[in-house]
């Protein structure tokens, strides 16, 4: 049922012409002490780590191939994440050229009381689409869709 719902959707943006862009991917993560610098905030080395996984995904689910980080590129850090804050990444591809892609990542974090969130750091990563025997190959010209949930409910 879901499956046939999800191919008449399908069908239906092929006949418009129409291409579906991807839903941005979305990791939680709740920051330990040990995750933490001298200070009680984010180790610096540990959000780069976070976002290079969600950067992996997004590309990953893009490319539908593996794929490895070429290299993190503008990385900023605008606000400190303190232990016991949720912090979401959001990854997204805005950019896919012949064998590589730019994925940008978000990491937003939340005060676990106040509920306040605020943009903590933010990156763009270069992934490439590698075949087995790790060369870069062609990612597809039309991306492999990703249903969301709400739309696997729908008849």
């Amino acid at each position: 049922m879901i499956a046939s719902a999800w191919a008449r959707g399908m069908a239906m943006a092929a006949e418009q012409g129409s291409e579906r862009r991807e839903a941005p991917t979305r990791f939680v993560e709740l920051v330990f002490p040990e995750q933490s610098n001298h200070d009680g905030t984010l180790f610096g080395g540990h959000a780069p780590s976070l976002m290079g996984k969600a950067a992996f995904v997004a590309a990953t689910r893009r490319a539908r191939c593996a794929v490895v980080m070429a290299t993190p590129d503008k990385v900023a850090f605008h606000e400190p994440v303190r232990v016991g804050e949720r912090v979401e990444l959001t990854a997204e591809v805005t950019r896919v050229g012949r064998s590589s892609m730019t994925v940008t990542v978000d990491m937003v974090a939340e005060a676990p009381v106040s509920g306040e969130t605020r943009l903590a750091v933010r990156g763009a990563f270069e992934m490439v689409a590698v075949a087995a025997n790790g060369r870069p190959i062609r990612i597809p010209s039309s991306p492999s869709s990703v249903s969301s949930p709400s739309e696997e409910t729908q008849s």
